[in-house]
């Protein structure tokens, strides 16, 4: 149980409420409630996932602002990665992620521990193993409305996604770093290189963040 009295983090910046309702304002509180009263990442993330699973079991909450593609996406495809919340300190983020039908995410990491479940349509989602020797798939799994998964990094933290409903999938992540801004990394599966990028939201700029290409080769290896 997360005791809301208990919580005490305070986030260095200004909150972020993009979708600013009090559902979101609850559900953000929940959670940093539990993530204060866990004792480890898995721990927390244990304590969020009721609260979680009843946010993706609620129909309508997810405005139509935040549920569409994006033609100008980081991640292509008109895939749409819409801000709902961001953390005055960067450490917590909330978004939902739209993927038009027949089409897939890059693969990628996300270097932060959360969860994300499916909000509507449905989804395959490889999961892959990576390391510096490489990458290999290590399992397939179709994702329903309500399925929801945990990453916790190195684990299960690279993965794509692709949309095999008639109807766009949209996913709701809710990520320990601020993840459209952070530089993460893609993997080509025929070259077997690996890239720096930043998926970006559709809704909000990114500030201060380096430019992909000027980072230096060592920070893809």
């Amino acid at each position: 149980m997360c005791d809301l009295e208990h919580h005490s983090a305070t986030p260095s910046g200004e909150d972020e409420f993009h979708l600013d309702t009090p559902l979101i304002r609850e559900f953000v509180a929940r959670v940093r409630a539990c993530i204060a009263a866990g004792a480890t990442p898995r721990e927390a993330c244990a304590a969020i996932e009721p609260h979680f699973a009843s946010l993706l079991a609620q129909d309508g909450w997810l405005t139509e602002q935040f549920s569409g593609p994006n033609p100008d996406s980081g991640m292509g495809g008109g895939i749409g990665q819409w801000l709902l919340f961001r953390a005055g300190d960067g450490t917590l983020s909330l978004f939902s992620l739209v993927v038009p039908p027949g089409e897939q995410t890059p693969i990628h990491d996300h270097l932060a521990w959360g969860l994300i479940g499916l909000y509507r349509g449905e989804q395959e989602e490889d999961v892959f193993d990576a390391d510096e020797s490489g990458i290999e798939l290590d399992r397939t799994q179709r994702v329903l409305p309500g399925g929801l998964y945990s990453l916790f990094p190195p684990r299960d933290d690279v993965h794509r996604v692709r949309t095999v409903s008639a109807e766009p999938s949209i996913s709701i992540h809710l990520l320990t770093n601020d993840t459209g801004c952070v530089v993460r990394h893609t993997w080509d599966l025929t070259t077997r290189k690996i890239k720096a990028f930043r998926s970006g939201y559709a809704n909000v700029a990114c500030a201060d963040d380096p430019r992909v290409d000027a980072l230096p080769a060592e920070a893809c290896a």
